[in-house]
């Protein structure tokens, strides 16, 4: 699904760009992206190693991204630096189409800004836009910042599945189930 840019104002008074990412232009940018977001906290799902892929590849799922009708992805640009991204992917089986899932990340440097509520505010408008009934998004427990910008969105927790993540020095981490109804 295609997104259309838009220009939103974050709490420092600059702009942030949110669009459809471009693979040709941004799949170099959104690896170093990836490997810096995953540096930055464990409480992402891969490591930095883990996005040590070749720059082809990564321009190829941005390409297949693109061309999918149940998903769309929205990349934040703030002053020609990929600071953040989001994707809704939309349930397609008939007894699941209520549903969606919802990711993000924000670099740490962009973090406080409005980023991500307005990254989640986008996310809650396509998904009313398509009919969605229920969003839906994990978490690793312990990363309150994340749960905290999750609630203020109007997510409640479901569940928990215990030690679902292994995290430096083999510390165990449970996975927090939220979802918001619309």
């Amino acid at each position: 699904m295609q997104y259309i840019t838009k220009t939103v104002a974050m709490k420092d008074g600059r702009s942030a760009t949110f669009r459809a990412p471009d693979p040709a232009r941004d799949a170099g940018a959104m690896l170093d992206y990836l490997k810096a977001t995953a540096a930055e906290t464990e409480f992402l799902s891969r490591t930095p190693a883990e996005c040590d892929i070749p720059e082809e590849n990564e321009k190829a799922f941005l390409e297949s991204t693109l061309r999918m009708k149940n998903a769309v992805m929205i990349v934040c640009e703030v002053d020609g630096t990929l600071a953040g991204n989001c994707e809704i992917v939309f349930e397609t089986r008939v007894k699941k189409k209520h549903r969606a899932t919802v990711m993000i990340a924000v670099l740490q440097k962009f973090w406080g800004l409005g980023i991500g509520t307005a990254m989640f505010r986008e996310m809650i408008d396509l998904a009313r836009a398509h009919g969605t009934e229920q969003l839906e998004l994990s978490v690793v427990e312990g990363n309150e910042r994340a749960i905290a910008l999750y609630r203020k969105m109007g997510f409640e927790t479901v569940g928990t599945l215990p030690d679902a993540f292994r995290l430096s020095g083999s510390v165990s981490a449970g996975e927090i189930l939220m979802r918001r109804v619309l």
